[in-house]
């Protein structure tokens, strides 16, 4: 197999749909000629034009009202809103339209609207462009939110995303954009709700949530010198969330720590530990650990963003202490 790197693989991804549907097309700042913000769109201008790759003026509101009637009407708009930030602008039409109409039409009106761009802590963004936003969407029905973490997964999260009926939030951690690995060149698919064990173990299971699965595997790859065997577990999409993938892990391993760089009061680790106790009481050998970033506004200093963020070290201390429990 051949190498792609994240943002290759979804724009592959988005490619080949486009070629199949000629429904699919494509809003967003700067995302014609110039190719998109993070190059999710370079090349496709040439092949579609300006009717199907479309640039916009700064209005979120505007441009995502427009692409949830769009999608109402037969087509299937893609929304590329550069930083996840930006479409809190449009939480009226999200919540109140986008996330609602299949349930308010009894399933006559689908809406096959993907809103895809980046998340996360990483390049001195700042506080305006370095949100995740997750737990907010996972609160909300209707929508799908998948949080993919290498390019083979971006690429067949993206397809399954870009064939379905329902609102998808595709968030492409900025961390994770040039990291490659491995994309067949056949097709395929990934459905929605399936976790992927990133790696298998016995004495603990940690659940890592976007950029944390690199930085678990590096903790854990360290700890396996020592013959610490950790499992961890990559959700994938957080809704749905697999979480029976969870619970047979905890029942081999007895122990559970959560790793995510978004904040811990309501975040999907509360989420996560609370249906882990319902479901999976008799199986916890250790009291459920949470490793969150740090609750405040993302600094601009490169220092401290880098304070706010889990890192590698945490992360071993974390599991350490959950072993010694």
């Amino acid at each position: 197999m051949r190498e792609l790197t994240f943002t290759a693989a979804a724009r592959e991804a988005l490619a080949e749909e486009m070629a199949r549907d000629p429904s699919i097309f494509v809003v967003g700042e700067g995302v014609g000629e110039r190719g998109g913000n993070f190059n999710t769109t370079t090349g496709l201008y040439e092949l579609y034009g300006p009717m199907r790759l479309r640039d916009t003026p700064i209005v979120e509101r505007g441009f995502i009202g427009m692409c949830t009637g769009a999608a109402m009407t037969g087509t299937r708009p893609v929304v590329d809103f550069m930083f996840v930030d930006f479409i809190l602008d449009a939480m009226g039409e999200l919540i109140n339209q986008v996330a609602k109409i299949q349930y308010m039409s009894s399933g006559r009106l689908k809406m096959p609207l993907v809103l895809r761009g980046s998340i996360g802590i990483s390049g001195a963004s700042a506080t305006h462009h370095s949100g995740s936003y997750f737990p907010m969407f996972v609160n909300i029905p209707g929508f799908r939110v998948v949080v993919p973490t290498n390019a083979y997964d971006a690429k067949g999260l993206f397809k399954t995303a870009l064939r379905g009926d329902d609102p998808v939030i595709f968030l492409e951690h900025k961390a994770l954009l040039n990291a490659k690995a491995q994309v067949p060149e056949e097709e395929y698919f990934i459905p929605f709700g399936q976790a992927a064990i990133a790696r298998e173990g016995t004495m603990a299971t940690v659940v890592a949530v976007g950029s944390m699965v690199r930085r678990v595997l590096e903790a854990c790859d360290a700890l396996a010198s020592e013959g610490i065997s950790i499992e961890v577990i990559d959700p994938r999409t957080l809704a749905p969330l697999d979480i029976p993938t969870i619970l047979q892990s905890v029942h081999k391993t007895g122990r559970l720590l959560i790793v995510d760089e978004t904040f811990a009061p309501c975040g999907i680790g509360a989420e996560i530990a609370a249906q882990v106790t319902a479901q999976g009481f008799d199986d916890l050998d250790a009291p459920i650990q949470r490793l969150n970033g740090v609750y405040t506004p993302t600094p601009y200093s490169p220092p401290l963003e880098a304070a706010v963020v889990p890192n590698t070290t945490q992360i071993l201390q974390a599991i350490r202490d959950l072993l010694a429990e």
